[in-house]
């Protein structure tokens, strides 16, 4: 059985199905990213796997359905990354983090220690030490993301949800949020799962990469092992004509670029 499954999903809006009948399953510590063009209907089906969204079919996480479960034990299973937090009001970036707690508390349960400290903690990973007492809307939009990925890293949950988590962080903090990820997945032996803006992170930070087009899965990459024309191929059908090109870092590291081609 595999770590997490997801079975003829199909969701939308209205009468409208955005995703029809997407299935595909990951395995144990693996971070799978989500390409597609605008409409593809990525976002949709984040929402649908964390209940967001109505939707048809089913999604087993470690041999649960999450549609038979609670909200609150979703909540403590499974993590979701929005594009933008929601968040209007003003609130401590230390108290954005503990709300990663609040699936774990009673009614007017108040966060230990414990989780103050691990609350800190996440923020000092993700770059922000000494922002626990600012003004959360008063961060740019990259700072904004990285608390998010804070609150998220406290938690206990066994699947990752992001929507572009990198969309509004500068190249560092692109690179530094995906290396959380990874390090996340490591420790916690859970999954990710997560759409990506940027296929060049994705092909160098992904086990594998979920193409999707009109609502429907198109193709697999798994960029380890996959030859580059075989990658060169499916990629060109979101982005146009494609060479994809390995390239090696001063320190020796292998990594892969991905170059537009003139059309045509």
């Amino acid at each position: 059985m595999s770590f997490f499954s997801v079975q003829n999903i199909s969701a939308g809006y209205g009468k409208k199905y955005v995703i029809k009948n997407v299935s595909f399953e990951i395995e144990n510590g693996c971070l799978m990213g989500i390409l597609g063009s605008n409409g593809s209907g990525k976002t949709t089906l984040l929402k649908a796997i964390c209940g967001i969204l109505p939707h048809k079919g089913r999604c087993i996480l470690d041999g649960t359905a999450l549609e038979d479960i609670t909200p609150r034990r979703l909540a403590r299973l499974c993590s979701y990354i929005p594009q933008r937090s929601g968040i209007g009001i003003d609130i401590s970036v230390l108290d954005v983090v503990l709300m990663g707690f609040n699936p774990w508390l009673g009614f007017l349960e108040h966060p230990s220690s414990n989780m103050y400290s691990a609350a800190m903690d996440a923020i000092a990973q993700v770059g922000l030490a000494g922002k626990e007492d600012e003004n959360y809307l008063h961060l740019s939009e990259g700072q904004k993301q990285l608390c998010i990925l804070a609150r998220t890293l406290v938690t206990e949950c066994k699947l990752l949800l992001l929507d572009e988590p990198e969309s509004s962080l500068d190249f560092r903090y692109r690179y530094q949020m995906l290396d959380e990820l990874r390090a996340w997945i490591a420790s916690s032996h859970g999954s990710a799962l997560v759409t990506l803006h940027d296929p060049v992170l994705a092909l160098n930070y992904c086990d594998k990469l979920m193409l999707l087009a009109d609502g429907e899965i198109f193709g697999v990459i798994s960029p380890k092992t996959d030859s580059l024309y075989e990658t060169e191929q499916l990629l060109s059908k979101i982005y146009g004509p494609v060479s994809l090109k390995q390239c090696s870092t001063h320190s020796g590291k292998t990594t892969l670029l991905l170059l537009k081609e003139d059309e045509p």
